[in-house]
């Protein structure tokens, strides 16, 4: 690896890390117009976690090494992932050295680490939690292989620069394989991203918390960590959302002036586009129950199934 390929890994993981919480705030703000709100302004998350960072942790007397650990572990886990997925350009040194296969499995470990750090202190919300969060993530991991698995068909690779390359450079065509896999994708995404139907991400009701009851026990700068850790991942699940299914704008190799010039203003636009959409389906639909969730996430399991067969049989 280089020092301009090198250079240009930071440079997304740093884009990546500071542009997250932009994306919930947008979101956020989208939500309070929709439902004739004035809202905080899509600054508030920025704020929040500066607030957090100034407060002293408060912290269980019974709580192990590995629940101060895993704020850490979630962000850096996150951090790799957004140095792994294509955002700005698909000449990542990083992209080269895990598949998508590998993605998952990163995704899975961060969510391993919160479910033992919310089992560790031992109270009934945390242990509650990392048992929906894994039966979550159980149900909704299939899936998202099952999407990767669709594009990977497409493109002779599970690499998801080689996806973008070979979907957005590629000879012109309809893939309907794809069609099933974006629905399927989006099913996943809310569901791993605590948003709504599956899960309320500003609910702290004991019938209705997912995500929040794995983190009730976090204050300070562990609680700002994992909250920045959660924009982080909801910006890489989009990002790999366009990478699959709206790869165009992405500049190829490490990226020049004239192609940055336009795949950041191209990836701000798809941001707002998709912020807004996530806060139209959060406004139009209610949280479900918590035993209808399985129904859901095996429907989307169920989508990505039939997007493989649908290629295999038709061979696209």
């Amino acid at each position: 690896m280089n020092t301009r390929a090198f250079t240009m890994q930071l440079i997304a993981i740093a884009f990546a890390i500071i542009v997250a919480p932009l994306l919930i705030g947008w979101v956020n703000q989208c939500r309070a117009w929709l439902q004739n709100r004035r809202g905080p302004g899509i600054l508030q998350p920025y704020r929040l976690i500066r607030k957090l960072f100034h407060k002293d942790a408060v912290i269980a007397t019974n709580a192990s090494p590995l629940f101060r650990l895993v704020p850490y572990v979630q962000f850096a886990s996150m951090g790799l992932a957004a140095g792994i997925i294509p955002s700005l350009w698909t000449g990542l040194p990083f992209a080269d050295a895990a598949d998508t296969i590998a993605l998952v499995g990163l995704f899975a470990t961060a969510r391993m680490f919160l479910a033992l750090a919310a089992m560790d202190i031992g109270t009934a919300f945390g242990s509650m939690g990392a048992r929906r969060e894994m039966l979550v993530g159980f149900l909704a991991e299939p899936a998202l292989l099952m999407v990767f698995f669709t594009a990977s068909l497409i493109s002779h690779s599970t690499s998801l620069p080689t996806m973008v390359n070979v979907l957005a450079h590629g000879p012109l065509a309809i893939y309907p394989s794809l069609a099933f896999a974006s629905i399927s994708f989006l099913m996943v995404l809310l569901a791993e991203n605590a948003r709504i139907p599956v899960d309320n991400p500003s609910t702290h009701l004991e019938l209705t918390m997912i995500h929040e009851a794995t983190v009730l026990e976090y204050s300070a700068r562990h609680l700002a960590l994992i909250e920045w850790a959660s924009a982080l991942k909801l910006f890489n699940y989009v990002c790999i959302g366009f990478a699959l299914f709206v790869p165009w704008g992405l500049a190829q190799g490490l990226g020049n002036l004239p192609d940055l010039a336009i795949a950041v203003p191209a990836l701000f636009i798809k941001l707002v586009a998709v912020g807004f959409g996530l806060a139209l389906v959060e406004t139009i639909n209610a949280k479900m129950r918590i035993f209808r969730v399985p129904e859901f996430l095996a429907s989307a399991f169920l989508l990505a199934v039939l997007g493989l067969l649908v290629h295999l049989l038709l061979g696209h």
